[in-house]
């Protein structure tokens, strides 16, 4: 259950941060649709890799410690993990945002 949750987290987070760059710099904004998708996959996306850095992985829920496990046994959700993943997501989908909407402005002017 907490990975959906945490799934969750990151899609939404990432497709937020898609829209929010959509609207802030026009010249990669995909329209709605295409930032909330491209946002939810870097979303996920973002959160995966920052999960591969030593540093990040025990603030993204990766390597969970001691109080976190007895927090999942107990049935509750460690909101540390969560808040990480949806900052990661929100940055991750702005991210993927920016890259597809640079390329798609590239592939148009060719």
């Amino acid at each position: 259950m907490e990975v959906i949750v945490a799934l969750i987290v990151q899609l939404i987070a990432g497709g937020a941060g898609g829209n929010i760059i959509g609207q802030i710099v026009k010249q990669v904004n995909l329209g709605p649709t295409g930032n909330t998708i491209a946002g939810a996959i870097g979303g996920v996306g973002g959160t995966w890799l920052a999960s591969l850095i030593p540093g990040l992985s025990g603030l993204l829920g990766g390597a969970a410690t001691a109080a976190a496990d007895g927090a999942a046994a107990a049935g509750g959700l460690d909101i540390g993990a969560l808040a990480g993943q949806g900052v990661t997501g929100l940055v991750g989908g702005g991210l993927l945002t920016v890259i597809a909407g640079l390329v798609k402005q590239m592939t148009a002017k060719a």
